[in-house]
C-alpha cells in the first residue's frame, strides 16, 4: 500500500511541478511559434503516457499485492496484449515525430527574397559577414584563413570585396524582414543558439549550415555556444541587436568591408 501510494504520489507530483514550475522558456521573439508549439505538444503526450505508466505500476502494486492463500498465475505470453501496445507506442512516436519533422522542413526552407548573414564560429568567438550593395556573399576557403582574414574569404573573388566582415561578438538585424543564418566553424563543432529566436544549429568544421528567422520584436538578444567546444566554451558569448530599419541602416553604414580592411600591399597585389 506504502509503495503504491508513493507511485500516485510522484505522478501528481511530477504534473505539478511542471504546471508550477517558474523555469519557462524565455518570451519568444521570432516568428518560430510552432516550435514551441511542438515542444509543448511532445510535453502533453510523454507527460500523459508517464502518468499512465506509473498509475499502471500503482494499480498493479496494489490490486496484485501479497494476500495468504492467494497463488500467482504464470502467463508467459500475451499476443493480443503485445499488439496493441506496439500499436500505441507507434501511435504515439508517430504523433511525436511528425510536427517536429514539418516545423524542420520550415526551418530550413527559405522564403524568396530573405536577406542573408554568416555567422562563423570558433574557439572561443563569434564573427559576422553581411552582403556588400551586391547583395551577394563572396565565396571563402580554409586555405585562405590568416591573421589578416580570419574568415578565409577569397580575395580575388570580387562579390566578396564589398562583403560586411563583423570581427566581434555583435551584429544587428532589422526588424520584421526574414534572414538566412549562414553558419561556418573553423575549428571545432560550436553550436550557434538564441533561446528567444528558438533558433539552434550546429556547426561543423568543413560544412556549411543555415535556417532563416524573422526578428519579431526589437531588442538585445545573447547568442549562445549550446555545443561543448572546449575551456572557453562558458565564455564564448555574442549579442544580436534587432533595429528598427533606420536604426538598422544607421549601424550598417558604420562597418567595414572586406576591402577595407585588407593590408594596402594585400590591396594593391589584388588590384593588379
Amino acid at each position: 500500500m506504502r509503495t503504491a501510494f508513493v507511485l500516485v504520489v510522484v505522478a501528481i507530483g511530477s504534473v505539478a511541478f511542471h504546471v508550477l514550475s517558474p523555469w519557462w522558456s524565455t518570451p519568444i521573439a521570432s516568428n518560430w511559434h510552432y516550435i514551441d508549439n511542438t515542444i509543448s505538444l511532445t510535453f502533453w503526450i510523454t507527460g500523459l503516457v508517464f502518468v499512465a505508466v506509473i498509475g499502471f505500476m500503482a494499480y498493479c502494486v496494489y490490486r496484485f499485492r501479497h494476500v495468504e492463500g492467494r497463488r500467482a498465475a504464470y502467463e508467459p505470453e500475451n499476443k493480443a496484449l503485445e499488439l496493441w501496445l506496439t500499436a500505441i507506442t507507434a501511435i504515439g512516436v508517430a504523433a511525436m515525430l511528425a510536427p517536429g519533422l514539418y516545423v524542420w522542413s520550415q526551418f530550413v526552407t527559405v522564403p524568396d527574397g530573405a536577406s542573408e548573414i554568416e555567422v562563423v564560429g570558433q574557439q572561443w568567438q563569434w564573427s559576422f559577414r553581411l552582403p556588400g550593395k551586391d547583395g551577394k556573399l563572396g565565396t571563402s576557403d580554409a586555405r585562405y584563413i590568416s591573421p589578416q582574414n580570419s574568415f578565409g574569404l577569397n580575395p580575388h573573388d570580387p562579390n566578396g570585396r564589398d562583403d560586411i566582415v563583423i570581427e566581434g561578438p555583435e551584429i544587428h538585424l532589422p526588424l520584421g524582414k526574414p534572414v538566412k543564418v549562414v553558419l561556418r566553424s573553423i575549428d571545432v563543432v560550436h553550436d550557434f543558439y538564441v533561446p528567444e529566436f528558438r533558433a539552434k544549429m550546429d556547426m561543423v568544421p568543413g560544412m556549411v549550415t543555415y535556417f532563416w528567422l524573422t526578428p519579431s520584436k526589437t531588442g538585445t538578444y545573447d547568442i549562445l555556444c549550446a555545443g561543448l567546444c572546449g575551456v572557453g566554451h562558458p565564455m564564448m558569448r555574442g549579442t544580436v541587436i534587432i533595429d528598427t530599419e533606420k536604426d538598422y541602416q544607421a549601424w550598417l553604414q558604420r562597418q567595414k568591408t572586406f576591402a577595407e580592411l585588407l593590408p594596402p600591399i594585400r590591396k594593391a597585389e589584388l588590384e593588379h
